[in-house]
């Protein structure tokens, strides 16, 4: 008999379309060099338990124009603080949203996240992408 998969697609998804807070940036004024945002008590809610995740969010960029103001990057944050969403997503979700807020020469964020039922997770995601990985289905 086939294993009925726990999680669905509305699994996977969820959460990616909520219509998270604008994120304000102000006018950059000098070139090449870095910017390390650490957010130590960062929460949100596994969107199939229902539990909450807890972890520390890094994001790191170098501006080109603009930097991030950083009172509306913790709004924009606290909105995942009820919502259901995978913590792979939370960091990809975060770094596009920086991304399109900045338009940074590059960007990392790293989500470091407790463990729960004794697994930690760490997820780091990268812009620009690789190029060498189709963004579709993850394929080399």
């Amino acid at each position: 008999m086939p294993k009925v998969p726990q999680y669905t697609p509305e699994h996977a998804k969820s959460g990616l379309d909520f219509p998270f807070p604008e994120i304000e940036t102000w006018p950059n004024q000098f070139p090449a060099y870095e910017i390390e945002i650490d957010i130590p008590e960062f929460t949100s809610v596994c969107p199939k338990t229902g539990l909450p995740d807890f972890g520390v969010l890094t994001i790191r960029y170098m501006p080109r124009e603009s930097c991030l103001e950083l009172k509306s990057v913790k709004e924009y944050l606290t909105s995942y603080r009820n919502l259901g969403i995978f913590q792979e997503n939370i960091v990809n979700r975060v770094l596009e949203d920086v991304v399109r807020a900045t338009n940074p020469e590059w960007a990392v964020v790293r989500g470091q996240f407790r463990p729960r039922g004794g697994i930690g997770t760490v997820v780091e995601a990268r812009w620009p992408r690789p190029t060498n990985v189709d963004n579709q289905n993850g394929r080399r």
